[in-house]
This record gives C-alpha cells, structure tokens and sequence, in this order.
C-alpha cells in the first residue's frame, strides 16, 4: 500500500512538472523528505492528506518546517494554510513568524 500511494504521489508531481530538472532515472530514487516537500508545494489536499497515510505526523511536520517554513514571505498564504488546517496551529501567523526565526537563528549559531 505504501508503494502504491508513493507511486501515486509521483505521478502526479510528475504531471504537475515539478521534476523537470531531474533526470528521469533519479525520480524513481528521490527521498521521502522531497517527495513530502513536492507533495506540500504542488499538490491538492487530497494528496496531502495521502501523506499522513504513509508518514509520520512528526515525519511531514519536520519536513515543513525546514523546508517550506524558511520561505516564509513567498510561501506565506501556503504555510499559513498548512500551519493552521494540518499542524493545527492556534495564531499561524505568530508560529510560522516563530519558527522561521528558530530556522535562521540555528543557522547562525
């Protein structure tokens, strides 16, 4: 079954373009923690929701955060969205504001 919605998951990126700087070999191999990323990037809902069903919670949450959160001015309707319908964020605003300053504040230390 996991297989099965990886699969899935990949084909549609695939229709959706998001691997168009990979080589067609390397998309077959690529990281669980892309897959989630192109999933929460480009993908609908129903797709997203695919990805609890293969990941852990804590698993996807991370990938979030070190991922889409430090992009916060570009992405921020998305990670708001996915801040407060997904990780359940009461003020998504001041968490992703905190978050992203926890992302660049490791990244100086």
């Amino acid at each position: 079954m996991i297989n099965a919605i990886k699969s899935e998951l990949l084909s549609k990126l695939k229709q959706e373009h998001c691997f168009w700087s990979y080589n067609e070999e390397s998309i077959k191999d690529i990281s669980d923690e892309i897959l989630i990323e192109k999933t929460l990037l480009h993908l609908d809902l129903a797709e997203i929701d695919l990805l609890f069903k293969i990941y852990p919670y804590r698993t996807i949450k991370q990938v979030w955060l070190e991922h889409l959160i430090p992009q916060e001015e570009y992405l921020y309707s998305l990670n708001r969205f996915l801040a407060w319908y997904y990780f359940k964020a009461k003020c998504p605003d001041a968490y992703i504001k905190s978050m992203a300053t926890r992302h660049f504040n490791k990244m100086f230390v």
